[in-house]
């Protein structure tokens, strides 16, 4: 295959598109709508929360659409796992404030789910990214300020490493992509799984 693939992003969040831009792709987005906090997946361990909601998202979407030749959904999810619990986006200032405090000087597990699907077959490829993070010992003024922002209630974990949140990362070991909420290396992975080379989205 040597045209470029077209790729669907089931996912509005803009730190996943810019990832993806940044990296020679373009991506058009259409939103899964699931229910993140449906009963079934209460039982699950924070990795395969993530693992399964991605899928469940690709799955969504790729139901929504006509079959598409040469076109693929990729479906994320991020959950941050600190005292073996999920936190992903606390929604509320006061849910945030309490996990900043808690993951303040600490180092969680940052796990994102992804699902690739080929639009004509149905055919779905998956992986686990984790990634280490840890969060400096912040003060009680720079979560109020960070809160108050409004970033940390949209994001998994209440922080982000690309925008307001950089400061506050102290260190990553693993792939630093995945931190936004899409891990590069795994989507190459997912792609070379179906036969497809990277080179075909660096031209």
């Amino acid at each position: 295959m040597n045209v470029k693939p077209h790729l669907i992003l089931a996912s509005q969040s803009p730190a996943r598109k810019n990832l993806l831009n940044r990296s020679g792709i373009t991506p058009e987005i259409i939103v899964s709508g699931i229910n993140e906090e449906a009963p079934e997946y209460a039982a699950l361990s924070p990795g395969e929360l993530a693992y399964e909601l991605a899928y469940q998202k690709a799955l969504a979407v790729h139901k929504k659409l006509t079959p598409q030749i040469n076109t693929f959904i990729i479906a994320c999810d991020s959950v941050f796992e600190i005292d073996g619990m999920a936190y992903g986006k606390p929604e509320h200032p006061e849910i945030a404030i309490t996990r900043l405090n808690q993951m303040k000087g600490r180092a969680g597990q940052l796990h994102t789910g992804h699902a690739l699907i080929e639009s004509t077959s149905g055919r779905c490829e998956r992986a686990l990214a984790t990634t280490s993070v840890k969060i400096v010992d912040m003060s009680e003024l720079e979560i109020q300020a960070y809160v108050n922002s409004g970033e940390p209630l949209q994001v998994a974990g209440s922080f982000t490493i690309d925008s307001l949140g950089g400061p506050f990362v102290e260190s990553v070991t693993g792939d630093p992509s995945n931190v936004e909420g899409l891990s590069l290396p795994t989507l190459r992975m997912l792609f070379a799984r179906f036969g497809i080379g990277w080179e075909h989205f660096l031209t």
